[in-house]
């Protein structure tokens, strides 16, 4: 099924320049919905998954139907601050200052294996502080994986080599 369709396009959203991709569209079509999670089920059912890790916080949504249709655990990965028990956090460079993001210091188990999901890979820096969370508490990262790829951002390669990426739609100019 080709899911573009189903992704609406923002223009100017959150700021000037900034073609938004919003997946309300798609969450608001339930063959759609079913086909991403399907699709994800599908890919990672065989891969001896221990847990998934969601990125606040649309990655919440596909991350935590996965997690429970794999029958493994739901981790989010949160902003600092939300998260109410000890944890640990990583920090990240945006364009204009630094972002962080937070786990449980107890959240996963050590070699542990771990999808990340987030519903947009863009510049890549939330998925890659994500990702040295996992590692700094032990877990072995089979795969990120999102819904919408901006490609022509070239996130894969500047921000996240050498992990492993899956993306079910992906844009390769704007």
């Amino acid at each position: 099924m080709d899911l573009r369709p189903f992704i609406r396009d923002v223009p100017d959203f959150p700021k000037p320049g900034i073609n938004f991709k919003d997946i309300t569209t798609l969450l608001a079509v339930p063959k759609a919905f079913r086909h991403v999670i399907h699709s994800l089920e599908k890919r990672y059912e065989k891969a001896d998954i221990g847990a998934v890790v969601g990125i606040e916080s649309r990655g919440f949504i596909f991350g935590a139907v996965l997690a429970q249709n794999l029958g493994v655990k739901f981790i989010p990965a949160r902003k600092p601050g939300k998260l109410p028990y000890k944890s640990i956090r990583e920090e990240y460079e945006l364009e204009y200052g630094t972002d962080a993001i937070a786990m449980h210091e107890d959240a996963l188990e050590k070699g542990e294996r771990i999808v990340i999901v987030d519903d947009l890979l863009a510049t890549g820096g939330t998925a890659r502080a994500t990702a040295r969370l996992v590692e700094r508490l032990g877990g072995d990262i089979h795969e990120l994986a999102f819904v919408i790829e901006l490609a022509f951002l070239n996130a894969r390669v500047t921000k996240l080599s050498p992990y492993r990426i899956h993306s079910l739609i992906s844009y390769d100019a704007e």
